[in-house]
């Protein structure tokens, strides 16, 4: 329920600074609509259909009729084109400063965001058929370039202070003081990412073998830190998912430095790495031009370089290359080694999209919980039960239970 209240309450600003009368500010208005679109997209892809025409109107409408979710998928993109064609007319609007704790007014760098962000709306519909194929072509056509290839960041000041930490280092990390905080036991990994980050050999939720990878990738240990005690002191440890506190490993790995740099360290709104991911995808299938293996591979060096190992990059992708599900030349399937790729990459920076990802393409291959009552993973989540008390009416025109949640797919989702 938070990720839905929480997108939709901070999304209200982006509408008021968009529906604000003085068109001086059209730069403002653009990277707000960028932004709108970028969460409204998270929550289409997680939900389905949703309020968007009457959404975020305040006290003017307390209860929003739902959007059929492909139509909302077709408006991101025409918000999206307006927010570009107005940046490319920036001069006519009042500059942007600091109050842009992203680019700080570099206007270059909300283009790109744009264009990785449709071209991540766009791709997430590239196995539909009827005349979805025909959109794509039309508007893939104006989009040749001008993607990220740095990561855009997020930092409005964070400092050492009570209150002005990093959100993610105030959770996870520690206090003001050093202290670990309460959560920070709570984020662990699985031990199905830790042991395929090792190239080891796994045994799957219903006893199948997961074959390695045979290569040790050194990003384990930039994502989370070894143990001290028990059989595995010195490597990074996992649990499988779903076994108890009684059967667990004495210790679990915690997040490492990869992730929590400083009290200060900047968010992140979109990676370098799933920009390149993206591209990958999108030269690989025949959107846009380009050298898929290439995009493919900076996604990689993209990633060891956020987590602060730039320099394991080169060895790593020499020693991967040939490798099945993870190096280019060696994968027959080249969705699944950009999928599981981007998979790594993404975690602990935007890991929801692997949800999404695996929803759509069913890639990566990871090992259900062993307490998990159904076959297969859920494809959406379920609507919150705050919809419920305050917009039953238009929510239950839904008629979402929880089995909808097992086999009402999203629209993209063939």
């Amino acid at each position: 329920g938070s990720i839905w209240n929480n997108l939709y309450g901070g999304m209200a600003t982006y509408q008021t600074i968009i529906d604000a009368p003085d068109e001086n500010y059209g730069n403002h208005k653009a990277i707000a609509r960028i932004l709108k679109s970028y969460y409204f997209q998270t929550i289409v892809d997680l939900y389905g259909d949703c309020p968007y025409t009457e959404a975020l109107q305040g006290g003017a409408n307390l209860t929003p009729a739902y959007d059929d979710a492909q139509s909302i998928y077709r408006a991101l993109i025409l918000d999206i084109n307006a927010a570009i064609a107005a940046l490319n007319e920036s001069d006519l609007y009042l500059p942007v400063g600091n109050e842009d704790t992203v680019y700080q007014g570099n206007l270059s760098g909300w283009l790109e965001v744009a264009n990785t962000l449709k071209l991540r709306i766009l791709l997430r519909q590239s196995e539909m058929g009827g005349e979805t194929p025909a959109y794509l072509a039309e508007e893939f056509a104006f989009l040749s370039g001008g993607f990220l290839t740095t990561d855009a960041t997020i930092n409005p000041g964070y400092v050492n202070e009570s209150g002005q930490q990093n959100p993610f280092w105030a959770n996870y990390g520690f206090d003001v003081a050093g202290n670990p905080t309460f959560d920070r036991d709570f984020i662990v990994p699985s031990e199905y990412f830790a042991e395929f980050l090792k190239g080891n050999v796994q045994t799957g939720s219903s006893g199948e073998t997961l074959p390695g990878t045979n290569v040790a990738d050194s990003r384990l240990e930039r994502f989370f830190i070894p143990v001290t005690i028990g059989p595995d002191a010195g490597n990074v440890t996992g649990v499988i998912q779903g076994e108890t506190n009684v059967n667990a490993p004495p210790q679990l790995s915690e997040p490492g430095p990869g992730m929590l740099r400083a009290p200060d360290q900047d968010g992140f709104l979109f990676t370098a790495a799933e920009s390149y991911f993206l591209q990958a995808e999108a030269i690989h299938r025949g959107y846009i031009s380009g050298n898929a293996k290439e995009a493919f591979q900076n996604g990689i060096s993209a990633s060891f370089r956020i987590l602060g190992i730039p320099g394991d990059a080169a060895a790593y992708l020499a020693s991967s290359d040939n490798i099945n599900r993870i190096g280019w030349d060696g994968s027959a399937n080249k969705i699944e080694a950009i999928m599981t790729q981007k998979w790594i990459a993404l975690s602990g920076f935007n890991a929801i999209e692997s949800f999404i990802d695996f929803t759509r393409t069913g890639y990566p291959e990871a090992p259900l919980s062993i307490i998990a009552e159904r076959p297969a993973r859920n494809v959406r989540l379920m609507y919150p039960t705050s919809e419920y008390s305050t917009n039953s009416a238009n929510v239950g025109l839904q008629g979402q239970t929880i089995e909808d949640a097992f086999s009402n797919k999203i629209f993209w989702d063939n």
